[in-house]
């Protein structure tokens, strides 16, 4: 590593400004800093000084969804594993299914190997079309303004990949984290004046844009032909006894082992990288709490085991379990340009959330997921939410010191 440092220290005046590349320097700094610390440090006061920068940050929040993303890859290996041991299939079609052979994986949904593989090469393809599409967006605004690189791409990306159904075609992929990196967050300045979360944006996106592969009964297993709900679709047509009907136990929901998104169905792997990211400081326990919270108040106030609307009859706990709410609540909701700065705010932007979840999930039975756009609506409230909390605080401390 020492010759490689040898040799971005030859050729960075070339990128600097003035050198013949100069107009690359944006690239070249992004090459350099991914595996050198940026050189550049705060000489003095007023400054803060503090060792954790950005890029680590990005890092501890890609290491805090890491077990989601591998349990996410065997969940989708399993689905799509056990949907074709019951339609009789014994192979997958097409260039994934010959990858699969050459690799040596079956279609066994009891194998541990099968499942990761036959999901590998699902989650693969969509997130490096992710990084390519999405990051030469920001590689283009990041050169066009003579600004650096920012890492926090490398988490918008993992996240954006991992609310996606495994069956996403790789057009609509590019097309809508494209959506999101542009629209959402570089016609607003870059990162750090974004005011929506970019990875949601994209994912927004894509479902009204083209609804017919984002939701339904056919997108959310990796195998054609196949139709099966996810829990959340079953609970709003048929209720707590449509999802017992369907087999599925609680644990399945809690653990993960359900339809559902390449990576957001695992409710205990998700509190437990929530868990991380807060003990690093990286994350606010005070959103998260705030989200289950909010979901939880009127959940337990209007739960109706005798009611004609099926959504009213699912326990609390059902609903923190189901579709991407953990996942949300977590790794979304927790995003800290879009999120409210205060500590007040934090708790009323969760609270908010939560709330919109219930209402989104229980009174529109055609969107049953509802905290996709319960955050992003809440994002659009954040700085209203900070500009009351902060006008409350000064006519507090006005009336204390008059």
């Amino acid at each position: 590593m020492r010759g490689f440092r040898k040799l971005l220290d030859r050729l960075e005046p070339l990128f600097t400004r003035g050198g013949r590349f100069e107009k690359f320097g944006a690239i070249f700094e992004m090459v350099d800093t991914l595996f050198y610390s940026p050189p550049d440090v705060t000489p003095g006061s007023p400054h803060v000084r503090d060792a954790l920068d950005l890029k680590r940050v990005m890092i501890l929040v890609v290491f805090a969804v890491t077990p989601c993303t591998l349990f996410g890859m065997w969940n989708t290996g399993f689905q799509a594993n056990s949907a074709m041991l019951a339609m009789g299939l014994d192979s997958v079609p097409g260039w994934r299914g010959a990858l699969l052979a050459l690799l040596g994986a079956g279609v066994d949904p009891q194998s541990l190997y099968d499942n990761l593989l036959h999901g590998l090469v699902y989650f693969l393809p969509i997130y490096a079309v992710t990084m390519a599409a999405g990051g030469f967006w920001e590689v283009l605004f990041a050169s066009v303004r003579n600004h650096e690189v920012n890492e926090g791409f490398f988490v918008t990306s993992i996240l954006y990949a991992l609310i996606l159904p495994a069956s996403t075609p790789l057009w609509q992929v590019a097309l809508g984290i494209s959506f999101g990196v542009v629209i959402g967050k570089e016609v607003f300045g870059g990162t750090g004046k974004n005011f929506l979360n970019p990875a949601l944006t994209g994912r927004a996106f894509l479902y009204f844009a083209y609804p017919v592969q984002m939701s339904g009964d056919a997108v959310w297993t990796a195998v054609d032909g196949f139709s099966g709900a996810t829990p959340l679709g079953i609970g709003a047509i048929e209720g707590m006894q449509g999802i017992r009907d369907a087999g599925i136990t609680y644990a399945n929901a809690a653990i993960g082992q359900i339809q559902g998104s390449l990576g957001e169905t695992s409710m205990i792997l998700c509190l437990a990288g929530g868990a991380f990211l807060v003990f690093a400081r990286i994350a606010s326990w005070r959103i998260i709490a705030g989200v289950f919270a909010g979901l939880l108040i009127p959940a337990l106030l209007f739960a109706d085991p005798g009611s004609s609307n099926p959504m009213l009859t699912m326990p609390w706990y059902w609903h923190f379990a189901l579709g991407g709410f953990a996942f949300g609540a977590v790794f979304m909701a927790t995003d800290p340009v879009s999120a409210p700065d205060t500590m007040l705010g934090h708790w009323i932007f969760g609270l908010l959330i939560g709330a919109l979840t219930w209402v989104i999930r229980v009174i529109n039975p055609a969107f049953p997921e509802g905290i996709m756009l319960a955050i992003l609506l809440g994002n659009i409230f954040a700085p209203l939410i900070d500009y009351f909390v902060v006008r409350a605080n000064v006519r507090r401390r006005v009336k204390r010191s008059g």
